[in-house]
C-alpha cells in the first residue's frame, strides 16, 4: 500500500519511518539540525509550495537513504489515510 502525501506524491507504507508535525517537532534543535543536514545532502523534498504542516521520514528503496518529504497535509490527515500496519496501532510523533 502507498500513502498519498499530496500533489500526486506517494510513499510506500513499509518505507515510512515516521510522520511528524512540522510545527511541534521543528522547535527542537536536534530536529532542525537533522533537517538542515538532510537538506544540504539533497535528501529533502516538498510535496507542495504551501507552508508544510508535516513531514514524512522514509527510506528510499532505490538508494537505501533516509529522506524527508514535507507535506501540506496534517499528521492526523496522513494517519487517517494510513489505517494500520498489519493490524498494529500506529502513532504519530509530535502530534499531542
Amino acid at each position: 500500500m502507498y500513502l498519498h502525501i499530496g500533489n500526486q506524491i506517494n510513499i510506500r507504507e513499509r518505507d515510512i519511518v515516521g510522520i511528524f508535525d512540522a510545527d511541534r517537532t521543528t522547535t527542537s534543535w536536534i530536529t532542525r539540525k537533522y533537517l538542515s543536514e538532510a537538506e544540504k545532502r539533497e535528501l529533502v523534498s516538498s510535496a507542495n509550495y504551501e507552508i508544510p504542516k508535516s513531514f514524512v521520514l522514509y527510506r528510499d528503496r532505490a538508494d537505501g537513504k533516509y529522506k524527508v518529504y514535507f507535506s501540506q497535509l496534517s499528521t492526523s490527515a496522513l494517519m487517517g489515510r494510513l489505517g494500520s500496519f498489519g493490524g498494529e496501532e500506529r502513532g504519530t510523533a509530535g502530534n499531542g
